[in-house]
């Protein structure tokens, strides 16, 4: 992933680019609330928010992964509490829906929480078929391996939303 920066500095280093450092500038309640947008821990908002600034985007992603490894299992059902699980767009076909629909449910009813995945690196119209797939092969997992792909799932949406977060301009 390419560094996000904005012109040299003095000494050859690069300055963070306008959103990272708006996130970099921002009073801790506003940066933690961005953060929650990007992972539903309050616990993991207020880390990152707390070590702020970051140099550039390579760096916050680091501090976000590793705080996310250092969660509590609270701390994750927290950041479940705050998904949704993922839909369908408007044209896709009713079969799909009601194919998802079904998974869905089975899948909560499994597990207990919502069913996360993240599709980022896939085309739109690809996301019904990944979402069916990974919904169907992942009841088959135990409590704890679907734990552990969750969080990682979750890892990864929350590099996603950060990236976002922090690349607008």
């Amino acid at each position: 992933m390419p560094v996000q920066t904005h012109g040299p500095l003095p000494g050859g280093t690069t300055a963070p680019a306008p959103g990272l450092r708006r996130f970099n500038d921002a009073p801790a309640p506003e940066a933690e609330a961005a953060l929650l947008e990007c992972f539903g821990s309050h616990r993991w908002a207020q880390r990152l928010a707390a070590h702020r600034p970051y140099p550039d985007v390579e760096a916050l992603l680091a501090a976000a992964d590793e705080a996310g490894y250092d969660l509590s299992p609270s701390d994750h059902t927290q950041a479940l509490a705050a998904e949704v699980s993922p839909a369908l767009g408007p044209d896709a076909p009713h079969a799909a829906r009601l194919a998802l629909d079904a998974a869905h449910a089975e899948y909560e009813r499994t597990f207990g929480h919502v069913f996360v995945i993240c599709l980022d690196g896939y085309r739109p119209s690809e996301h019904p078929d990944q979402m069916l797939a990974g919904i169907r092969e992942r009841l088959g997992h135990d409590e704890e391996r679907e734990r552990a792909v969750t969080a990682d799932e979750m890892r990864r949406l929350a590099r996603g939303r950060i990236m976002a977060l922090v690349s607008s301009q």
